[in-house]
């Protein structure tokens, strides 16, 4: 029977010793908050890390005990009897670094000036997080992962894992995701990044202590974003050319103001992320994306880049997905066979666009379910080897 993990808290690790960043920064002490569901076995080797995408976090499944509306954002994958199941696996989520949720962020104090960071706060890349989730697997007593897994940008750190730390991980589950942005993709969020820079309460990544909120930046980011997430058969299914609150047949307003439902719809969605997403950390996280390109350090060779790897792979990708699309999955599963190893791929025919990821289509989550039982077998008989 499929059930929610329930009621969960949230937990905070702090790390006191410096953090060398890509950049070639040192990042001083920093927290990280998590969440955890299951239980570790004896052996602690049926631990699973999953990785958030852009606007996620820590809070994977169930539910805060004072927010019992606030679903975890995988909570249809995870938990007893789901695809990845907690009665059999001890699932890990990580806040990143850099965020807004709770790890040290933007919004926290920086300790050399006794403000909050802001722009000051460093540029990170994929890599860099994976770094700090590994040193939290050390907390933890988690030599090596039974999976780690994720999509979109969970899905860039699921990769980076298997490549950084090739020992500690038996299994990648890279969904939806990519091993570098194209163009056109870096190019939606330096237009949803412009739109933040420019809003006039930003006022240089120091809007905290002028106690404003770019709002209308994180709007417009927000609105481009979520396009980009839906396929053009979803958004022609449930809006169509409909106009707002009137009939297909009722006459234009000729105005500026919202007409078709589309247009409400996206302003919801826009005004809704700016009541709860930091624009330093939109920031941040959008430069990560474009940064990622783990085949740039050996003359744009994926093949090479992933030689490192030893795990074995699931790769799923969404025939609607243009943001992500089959093609850029692909080109990892042939980089991954290249080096002989273990793929499972699956391109999956679902309407939802990118977000499909996170959706109840039951083929995905067949699949999934049926990875995670191999691995839970091969964990029985092979005596905690995934």
């Amino acid at each position: 029977m499929s059930a929610s993990v329930g009621a969960v808290t949230p937990q905070r690790a702090r790390f006191d010793e410096g953090l060398t960043l890509a950049s070639g920064a040192t990042f001083p002490g920093y927290e990280l908050v998590y969440e955890t569901y299951g239980t570790l076995s004896p052996r602690r080797d049926n631990a699973v890390l999953v990785c958030h995408a852009l606007n996620a976090s820590h809070h994977v499944a169930g539910w805060h005990a004072d927010k019992p509306k606030d679903i975890g954002w995988w909570d249809n994958m995870i938990g007893p009897g789901r695809p990845l199941d907690t009665d059999r696996f001890f699932v890990v989520g990580v806040n990143n670094l850099g965020s807004c949720f709770g790890s040290t962020g933007p919004m926290s104090i920086n300790p050399a000036t006794g403000r909050p960071w802001g722009s000051a706060f460093p540029v990170l890349t994929v890599e860099d997080w994976v770094h700090t989730q590994a040193r939290l697997a050390d907390r933890l007593g988690i030599e090596r992962f039974a999976a780690v897994m994720g999509g979109s940008l969970g899905g860039m750190q699921a990769l980076a894992w298997s490549t950084l730390y090739p020992q500690r991980v038996a299994h990648a589950l890279v969904i939806a995701s990519t091993a570098k942005l194209s163009a056109q993709n870096i190019a939606f969020n330096e237009v949803a990044r412009r739109a933040i820079l420019t809003d006039p309460e930003f006022f240089g990544g120091g809007f905290y202590e002028h106690g404003t909120v770019p709002r209308r930046g994180l709007e417009v980011a927000r609105m481009i974003g979520h396009i980009t997430y839906l396929s053009d058969d979803v958004m022609a299914e449930r809006f169509g050319r409909g106009l707002r609150d009137r009939q297909v047949d009722d006459d234009y307003r000729f105005t500026f103001d919202v007409e078709f439902e589309i247009e409400s719809y996206l302003r919801h969605q826009g005004e809704k992320f700016s009541q709860y997403f930091d624009a330093n950390t939109y920031l941040l996280i959008t430069r990560a994306l474009d940064y990622f390109d783990p085949a740039r350090a050996h003359g744009g060779d994926l093949t090479a880049a992933l030689a490192p790897a030893t795990a074995d792979f699931f790769i799923a990708s969404f025939t609607t997905d243009w943001r992500f699309s089959p093609e850029r999955s692909r080109e990892i599963v042939e980089a991954l066979l290249n080096n002989r190893r273990n793929v499972t791929y699956a391109e999956i025919d679902a309407p939802h666009g990118h977000d499909a990821f996170l959706l109840d289509d039951p083929q995905y989550h067949a699949m999934v379910r049926a990875y995670f039982n191999n691995i839970a077998e091969r964990l029985t008989k092979q005596g905690g080897q995934a």
